[in-house]
Formats: structure tokens, sequence, C-alpha cells
């Protein structure tokens, strides 16, 4: 029988506490062998014990990286008006045609890819290492399917941005127009 407070609130006899807690055991108790706790989740509740929280962030890195290896990044960008400005203080008004383009647009291009191939190849280190972690690390722990997936995304990005850099900076994707 529950009697009233002065808040109102309701309180459990001993007995009603009894069969409260007597139910929560029982209940517990008759869970399905796949909703109890596994050995993986009490190791990731423990401090002491590795989570994979570092191999998942390095996935995300991993990712990101390839991604800014796509598009060249902020400081591709920096590169590239850089490297314009320079061909511009470099090149007389003497200079020929052919000449002016390549200093001032030309190296903007290449300095361009070359930002880009160097996140590319930030992005496959990063992500092979996450992949190769599980093998130098716990080998009885496999790792999440998650961090796999976002690490095998980011080494595929960043081959994709590899092979676009390389194209970009030898002129085999939209090179130079000509001058004549």
């Amino acid at each position: 029988m529950a009697t009233k407070t002065a808040e109102g609130a309701g309180t459990e006899t001993g007995a009603q506490h009894d069969e409260t807690v007597a139910e929560t055991a029982v209940t517990e108790e008759a869970r399905a062998p796949e909703q109890q706790e596994t050995g993986e989740e009490r190791a990731a509740a423990e401090p002491g014990r590795a989570s994979g929280v570092g191999q998942g962030a390095g996935a995300v890195v991993s990712a990101a990286l390839g991604l800014v290896s796509l598009n060249g990044g902020w400081i591709g960008t920096v590169a590239s008006a850089r490297a314009q400005l320079m061909g511009q203080l470099k090149t007389s008004s003497q200079a020929g045609v052919a000449q002016q383009i390549k200093a001032v647009y030309g190296d903007a291009w290449h300095a361009t890819a070359l930002w880009a191939g160097l996140f590319a190849v930030a992005a496959l280190v990063v992500g092979v290492a996450v992949l190769a972690r599980p093998a130098f690390g716990a080998p009885g722990r496999p790792q999440a399917p998650w961090i796999k997936s976002v690490a095998w995304g980011g080494v595929a990005l960043g081959v994709v941005g590899l092979l676009l850099a390389a194209l970009k900076y030898s002129d085999a994707l939209l090179g130079l127009p000509s001058a004549g």
C-alpha cells in the first residue's frame, strides 16, 4: 500500500519494494542472450580498456582528408593564388603569351594539384593505418564495422584524389590552353 508524502509523491511499502526488486531481477535474467550485455560492451564501459574511439576518429579523419584532396582545400587555393601572383611578378610585358600563360596559370594549377596530392597521400596513410591497427593492437577484439567502412571510404577517396592530382599535375586533365 502506498502512502502519500507532503509533496504528493507515492512511496512504496516494504512488501511492494521487495516485489518490485524481484520482478526486476526476473526480467533481467529472462532477457534473450542477444539482448544481454556482451563482453565487448563491458570492455568499452571499463575506463582502462580501449573502446575504439581513436580508430573511429582516424577513420573519419581519413575520409575528411580524402574529400579535401578532391577539391584542393583552402591551402590549395592559397597556394594557387600565391603561385599566380608570383607568376605575374616574374613575367615581364615583353614575355610571350605562352610564357605568361605558363607562369601565371600553369604554376598555380600545379600548386593546387600538389596540395591535393598531399592531402590524398595523408588520407591514404591514415586510412591504411586505421585498417591495419587491429593486427598490431588487440587481435582478439574485432574492429567495429562502421570504422572499417569509413576507413575504406577514406582510402578510396585518397586513391581517387591522388589519381586526379597526378592527372592535373601532368596536365593530362584540363591542361593549359595553347597560345597559338
